[in-house]
This record gives C-alpha cells, sequence and structure tokens, in this order.
C-alpha cells in the first residue's frame, strides 16, 4: 500500500510540474521569444540609437519640442512592417516595445504591440490605436492599470518622437469597436486632434471577456536628429544628460528557441553518463544484486537514479540533467501543443503556432 502511495505521490508531484512548466512557458518563454523576434526586426531597420545623440561632454541632446502640424511617418506600412517603437516611463525605465502593423495574433504573440491598420498614423489627425496583450508574449500592457493621468507615452518612428499624455480609461466588451475609431469620443464625428488608443485584454491572468482601453492625447513632436525628449532623459550621477533606457537583450533572448540549450544538456549528460559508467560502471546494482544493500521499494525517480552509473552524487546529477532537458523539452514542444489544441489553453493563450 505505502509503495502505491509513494507511485501516486510521484505521479502527483509530476502533473505538478507539468503544469509549472506550462506557466512559466506562458508567462516566460513567450516573451522572451517575443524579446527576440523584436530586437531582430529593430536591428533590420538600423533606425539611429537614441542613446548616442549628442556629445560625451554633456550626454545626449534633449531634442526641442517643435511647433506646428507634426509631420506623418509612415505614411504606409505592410502587415508586419515596424510602424514605431513605444516608451511608458511609468512601466519602467527599461520598458520599450515595437509596434507593428496589424493587430492578428501573429503580430502580437512575437512582435510586440499592433496598430489597427484602419487607424490613423503617427502625427496624423486622429486616434493612433495600438493593441497588446497583458499577460503572455512579453505582457507589454501587463500594467496598464498603473497609468495615471498626466503619464507620457512616447512614439518614435525613424526620424521623428510623438510624446503623448494619458487622460483616461475605461472598460468596454469586445464589440465596442468605436475604441478605436478616428474620433472615439464622438465616433460619427470628424477627428478634432491627435490621440493615442492602448487596448488590451481584461481581466489578467483569466479567459478576456473584456477589453481595458486607455487614452492619451498628443503634447508636442521632436525631431530624432535633435536628440531625445525631455520625458526619457534623467541627470546621472557624473552630470550629464542620460537616455534612461539602456535595455540589453537577455542572453535566453538571443537564442530562437530551446534546440541548442537541450542539446548541449544531452551532450553533458552523455559525456557524463560514459565516464561514470566506465569509472565506477552501476556500484548500487551490483550491491544490491549481491545482497550488501537491501533492494529499495519500488519508485519511478527511484528507479531512474538507479539506472544511473556511478557513486550516489554523480546519478544524483546524470538525473537531474535529464530532467532539465525533459522539462525544456516539453517546454518547447509539448507546451505550445497543448496551448493550440487544447481549447481551454488556447481560448485563455490566445495562442497561434507562427511559421517563418
Amino acid at each position: 500500500m505505502w509503495t502505491a502511495l509513494g507511485i501516486l505521490a510521484e505521479i502527483l508531484f509530476t502533473i505538478a510540474a507539468v503544469c509549472a512548466l506550462y506557466i512559466v512557458w506562458q508567462l516566460w518563454w513567450t516573451g522572451v521569444q517575443s524579446e527576440h523576434t523584436q530586437y531582430e526586426q529593430s536591428q533590420s531597420v538600423a533606425w539611429s540609437d537614441p542613446s548616442k545623440s549628442g556629445n560625451s561632454t554633456n550626454g545626449v541632446n534633449i531634442a526641442k519640442a517643435q511647433d506646428g502640424t507634426p509631420p506623418i511617418q509612415p505614411k504606409t506600412a505592410n502587415t508586419g512592417d515596424m510602424v514605431a517603437q513605444i516608451y511608458i516611463p511609468r512601466f519602467g525605465d527599461q520598458w520599450q516595445r515595437n509596434i507593428v502593423q496589424g493587430t492578428d495574433t501573429p503580430q502580437l504573440n512575437t512582435r510586440g504591440m499592433g496598430h489597427y491598420t484602419a487607424s490613423q498614423m503617427p502625427g496624423e489627425m486622429g486616434n493612433f490605436a495600438v493593441a497588446g496583450h497583458r499577460d503572455g508574449y512579453g505582457q507589454p500592457l501587463g500594467d496598464i492599470d498603473k497609468l495615471q493621468p498626466g503619464d507620457p507615452i512616447i512614439l518614435r518612428t525613424q526620424d521623428y518622437w510623438y510624446v503623448f499624455t494619458f487622460t483616461s480609461y475605461k472598460v468596454v466588451t469586445p464589440d465596442h469597436v468605436e475604441v478605436v475609431a478616428p474620433n472615439p469620443e464622438n465616433p460619427t464625428a470628424s477627428p478634432t486632434k491627435r490621440m493615442i488608443t492602448l487596448t488590451t485584454c481584461t481581466p489578467k491572468y483569466a479567459t478576456p471577456t473584456h477589453r481595458w482601453i486607455s487614452y492619451g492625447e498628443f503634447k508636442y513632436w521632436a525631431k530624432v536628429s535633435d536628440g531625445v525628449p525631455q520625458e526619457l532623459t534623467h541627470t546621472g550621477q557624473n552630470g550629464k544628460v542620460q537616455f534612461i533606457n539602456n535595455k540589453q537583450e537577455s542572453v535566453f533572448a538571443k537564442l530562437p528557441s530551446l534546440v541548442p540549450i537541450i542539446i548541449a544538456t544531452l551532450i553533458v549528460y552523455l559525456v557524463l553518463f560514459i565516464a561514470a559508467a566506465i569509472a565506477w560502471r552501476w556500484p548500487l546494482r551490483r550491491a544490491i544484486k549481491e545482497g550488501s544493500v537491501k533492494k529499495p521499494d519500488l519508485s519511478i525517480y527511484g528507479g531512474l537514479t538507479r539506472l544511473q552509473p556511478g557513486i550516489k552524487p554523480i546519478r544524483i546529477l546524470l538525473l537531474l540533467l535529464l530532467l532539465f532537458a525533459v522539462a525544456l523539452s516539453i517546454m518547447q514542444w509539448a507546451c505550445p501543443w497543448a496551448a493550440a489544441n487544447i481549447p481551454i489553453l488556447h481560448q485563455m493563450s490566445n495562442y497561434v503556432a507562427v511559421t517563418n
């Protein structure tokens, strides 16, 4: 009976571990993959680096606020093209996301945030409306509820900055499409001002039944060649004006998938397995066979440990390497499959496999 209960406990523990891996995949790894894709796209467009505007003596230049009608950039874009980059200091100094053309699932899942194709472009009279996930895939709008009136929302295109000020928010059902109209305050009338609208799903970490809508109004525009908006700078300890965002791509974000880590782990496991087999063989199994050690109770993980060669620390290390490779494999292949094919998981994750 105790053996059966022990095996049942191991099975339940394994199921719990798999569920935990799915949560890690959904909330962390999908974000790493999105960061990787955004970094590659940012590199491909070769926009200038804001942190390098200015001179070494005074730091970065603060871009002068321009008067008059702002330029429109870009005027057109194809699905997947990078339209702008967005900075919201309220979400953290290092918070920055790409905005691409289109709000279909592949764009939102892998490329940051998406621009509603029927809404206006940066600088155009009307409403520049974008969408982003609130959880998973880097959760670009995970902290949308923390915005406070007056907070800056800054867009950067190839040549221009567009600075907006957060004004208000509301929660609506998905059928309220007027929130992204050129004039969301009066959808039947022509727009009279420039706005930005951020849309995301709510509630967080649950089936999204509503949409959280945040509005901002245009404040001023500036030239990228002139420097960085005041709202994106601070004075460092050396007295120099610095660009607040010095984010570097994480180590994991440099990987297109977990496959290289899985292969490396299995290679280390195989080398250590062969070395241990040559040096010690299987002393525990030999001792059990000779009767010098009592035969242990039946156990899933205990059995896997006894299959490894070498002394006890080596056997434990080999098992951990093997389990680590299995865990990564679950995240690489099983979790995406579950999110795409199990209805309740698909509804909660909004996952769609993307092929390049």
